[in-house]
């Protein structure tokens, strides 16, 4: 067995892959939490294996309204996790349209379905964390708006976005819980890097409301996707041989939004967007080892993880890697979840504290 120094952060596995994109007409099937854990479960990386799962809280993985009714939903999914000697960490809320939820920046039927789902996602953490099955994590939010009717009023829609977050805060504080909001250049008032940084502080709920990183996704701030010219970190003409400009490039992105960050994702990116399903396209997420992989993970992980004097911030206790929207044959592949947690031990060996 390989001597592995450190505790922490925890490593986990993202269950969404199996939900998000899948299903419907024409798409790949879902894949069942069970079998998701099951492959989570038996990854192993010179004796050290995932410590859990970070999990999303819709169908066919977990019905949340049965969930809100019933306890025995969350003691059976509790059950689930420890039988494989996994925890669990972060919960997405299901607040999209089609989960039942609605726009942040709506009218006030919107924005009540929205906050209705975070009561919903709150309250299943709240009650995960009390039955000793999720020892850390956060809950997951974004804008659910769609960008095109985001810029019909960017800041009116931006001041709505903040308020309809900011009672998300209040029923995230009354379960002891704190919100991440994930920047993906699918949301609107989130697109951007100059846009999700205004929208935190427009918010100024540190305390509550933090961002949750995507190696896959923050990537696609330096490029300006979604945005305009002045919205890129990396100039136009930029070629990916060119390291010292993209680490530059890089900094400036950590220095903005490493501040708020409280939940993190490792994952890889081919300096292009995907999307399947009814997902948007949004940073695609590749293997660790994609030829066409634009990230030196371990390395830019630890710039995520640490301050800018190196210091390691501490600030969340566990990461997560993002596999959102592989080929169900990717991710029945044992061999997808050895090489993952191989790349999570290293940047743990590196970067990991006791």
């Amino acid at each position: 067995m390989t001597q592995h120094c450190f505790k922490f952060p925890k490593l986990h596995n993202a269950a969404w892959p199996g939900v998000v994109g899948k299903g419907g007409d024409g798409n790949q099937p879902p894949i069942g939490l069970d079998e998701m854990l099951d492959l989570t479960a038996a990854a192993d990386c010179g004796g050290v294996k995932f410590d859990g799962f970070d999990l999303f809280l819709y169908s066919p993985h977990i019905d949340i309204d049965a969930a809100m009714r019933d306890d025995g939903v969350l003691y059976a999914l509790a059950d689930k996790a420890t039988a494989r000697g996994l925890t669990i960490g972060s919960v997405v809320a299901p607040i999209w349209p089609p989960t039942g939820g609605g726009a942040a920046m709506g009218d006030d039927a919107e924005c009540a379905k929205f906050l209705a789902q975070v009561r919903k996602g709150c309250y299943v953490a709240k009650r995960l964390r009390e039955v000793k099955v999720r020892p850390h994590g956060v809950v997951r939010i974004d804008s659910a708006s769609n960008i095109k009717a985001f810029l019909a009023d960017p800041d009116g829609n931006l001041g709505r976005i903040a308020r309809t977050f900011r009672e998300a805060c209040i029923i995230a504080e009354d379960n002891g819980e704190r919100l991440a909001a994930e920047g993906e250049v699918c949301w609107g008032g989130m697109h951007t890097l100059k846009l999700m940084v205004r929208l935190l502080e427009a918010v100024d709920r540190p305390q509550t409301l933090g961002f949750q990183a995507d190696m896959a996704h923050t990537l696609m701030y330096m490029l300006g996707t979604n945005g305009g010219p002045d919205d890129r970190l990396l100039p136009q003409d930029f070629i990916w041989s060119d390291s010292d400009t993209f680490d530059s490039a890089y900094r400036q992105l950590v220095a903005a939004l490493q501040p708020w960050t409280i939940d993190f994702h490792v994952a890889q990116n081919d300096g292009t967007v995907h999307g399947t399903g009814s997902h948007d396209d949004t940073g695609r997420h590749c293997l660790p080892g994609d030829p066409n992989g634009k990230l030196d993970i371990v390395k830019l992980a630890g710039w995520w993880l640490r301050d800018s004097e190196n210091q390691l911030t501490k600030r969340f206790a566990h990461v997560c890697w993002d596999g959102c929207m592989f080929p169900n044959e990717v991710l029945m592949n044992p061999e997808t979840w050895n090489s993952i947690l191989g790349v999570m031990v290293e940047i743990r060996q590196q970067h990991g504290w006791n």
